[in-house]
């Protein structure tokens, strides 16, 4: 039998929000602005292929709590330009605070993120869990149009710990006023969304827009927000 699901928390970057392609605008805008090519990078694409390179390996050490956000924004663009021989502090700096302000007004959502909103809106109680930074996810909501559709969104900065640690998940159900059984997770990320509520024995739905992934034991798997459709 079915559940009876009262309260969907969605994850943002990735799920609703097309990280990917917003990270194309905003890398183009920092290549043409900040004249990269005339300092050495060849081509925009080898400088995100870098970036993205170095961002993933800090962004694993600021979910664990081994770095913090001031230093992140600057050393993922201070090691990007060293692949390059570019040695410059300042530089980036000015890109890190440069991309952190141009990407939140960048809007690219995914297929059918509007459609999808408008229906579950009158049946759910709708909530953000994000471990994006505070600021950016309250201007990206903003910007998009979405924020109306949420009645909670938890950022990992004001809940003080971040997916797929409990405790977030812990303190989203606390500010919904909901119970892990009339809950339900959304999110691209196995070892982030999926496994953060999973452990927490709230039921889930593993968003692969790009057919990159397996069901990984999620509860239900999508490719389109349309398919919530099928179950919600």
């Amino acid at each position: 039998m079915q559940k009876k699901y009262t309260h969907i928390f969605f994850d943002l970057d990735r799920t609703l929000w097309d990280f990917e392609a917003t990270a194309r605008e905003a890398f183009q805008d920092i290549y043409d602005r900040f004249k990269l090519f005339e300092a050495g990078v060849k081509d925009v694409v080898s400088f995100k292929n870098h970036y993205n390179h170095h961002n993933e390996i800090l962004w694993t050490q600021y979910r664990e709590g081994k770095l913090t956000k001031d230093i992140l924004r600057g050393l993922r663009f201070k090691l990007t330009l060293k692949e390059f021989g570019i040695e410059n502090d300042e530089l980036a700096q000015q890109i890190g605070q440069h991309y952190v302000q141009i990407s939140p007004l960048l809007v690219n959502l995914f297929p059918n993120t509007y459609e999808i909103m408008a229906y579950l809106f009158p049946k759910y109680r709708l909530h953000i869990i994000t471990n994006g930074f505070s600021e950016v996810q309250f201007i990206k909501l903003r910007e998009s149009d979405l924020r109306k559709y949420f009645n909670k969104v938890i950022t990992s900065e004001r809940a003080g710990v971040k997916k797929p640690d409990a405790k977030i998940f812990h303190y989203a159900l606390e500010q919904a006023k909901a119970n892990i059984d009339e809950s339900i997770m959304i999110g691209d990320d196995p070892d982030v969304d999926m496994l953060g509520a999973k452990n927490m024995g709230m039921d889930q739905v593993l968003f692969d827009p790009y057919s990159n992934l397996m069901q990984n034991g999620a509860t239900y798997y999508i490719n389109n927000l349309i398919e919530l459709k099928k179950f919600l």
